[in-house]
């Protein structure tokens, strides 16, 4: 075999496979169709978790202090019937000793995750000697296993 031939031989083997061929590109897009539907069917799962937390956090800390502030100023927590409202503009009947606004938000601010106002009582039923602060979780329904509350969970309670 000629030097030029076996060398023009060897070219031509080492650019056969560089390249990818047919059956492997198909691999792989089969491969990145797949990732793609995990991704996209997780997705709900992903954004659920993130909204239960943030509901999370707004009963159990993000209204604490405003509502506590009212409180000694006003000598009590807002009543059921004033609700969250009472820390953004002065109830009708307490306008004279209101030293608000407690909570520096539009009422928008006062929905959940799932776009519902959060729900309000005082005195609570399942705070004794405070109120419960709720969101009726992503099922809308008032008094389900979804609700997130201000409350010791039974799981928060075992520990």
């Amino acid at each position: 075999m000629t030097p030029l031939l076996s060398a023009s031989l060897r070219r031509g083997v080492r650019q056969s496979r560089a390249a990818f061929t047919l059956l492997e590109i198909l691999v792989v897009l089969a491969i990145l169709g797949l990732l793609a539907t995990l991704a996209i069917t997780n997705l709900d799962t992903v954004m659920g978790t993130a909204n239960d937390k943030t509901a999370d956090l707004f009963v159990k800390n993000t209204l604490k202090v405003p509502l506590k502030t009212y409180s000694m100023t006003m000598g009590s927590y807002p009543s059921t019937a004033e609700g969250l409202q009472a820390l953004i503009t002065a109830p009708a009947n307490k306008s004279g000793q209101w030293k608000g606004p407690y909570l520096e938000v539009d009422s928008a601010a006062l929905l959940d995750p799932w776009k519902e106002p959060y729900q309000y009582r005082y005195p609570g039923v399942k705070n004794k000697n405070s109120y419960d602060l709720w969101s009726k979780g992503q099922d809308k329904v008032d008094g389900t296993a979804d609700d997130i509350g201000n409350w010791a969970s039974a799981a928060e309670t075992a520990k």
